[in-house]
């Protein structure tokens, strides 16, 4: 299997970030194996078309362009449903995880299950 490229591995999960979700220069180069190539993150939305490059953002959820750039980038999430506050993202409503896990129980439904198989055992 030929060995993929840093763009290819950083461009593969931009695709993958979920409609109305975003993810920051840093969490990208994270995800595809490159942790610390924010800046080469950049480069590959920069050179790169067809992408949905609006759902990458700065930490903290900073829209980091600049004159019309940022305002087409605030606007297009804005049509995701994106919501904000103030001049940054909402990241705890609309922070994308790729490693987290799907339909995880609560803790304490667990605790609750074992207190009653001890009870049911004794």
């Amino acid at each position: 299997m030929p060995k993929r490229s840093m763009f290819q591995d950083i461009l593969s999960v931009v695709r993958k970030i979920p409609r109305g979700k975003v993810m920051t220069y840093g969490s990208v180069a994270y995800a595809a194996g490159h942790p610390g190539a924010a800046r080469q993150v950049v480069w590959a939305l920069h050179s790169s078309r067809g992408l949905p490059w609006q759902r990458v953002v700065g930490a903290g959820g900073r829209i980091l362009l600049t004159g019309e750039h940022a305002m087409e980038q605030r606007f297009r999430l804005q049509a995701e449903g994106v919501q904000f506050l103030g001049l940054r993202v909402d990241m705890t409503a609309h922070e994308h995880h790729p490693f987290a896990r799907k339909n995880r129980k609560p803790q304490r439904a667990r605790r609750t299950q074992r207190k009653s198989k001890r009870r049911a055992r004794s």
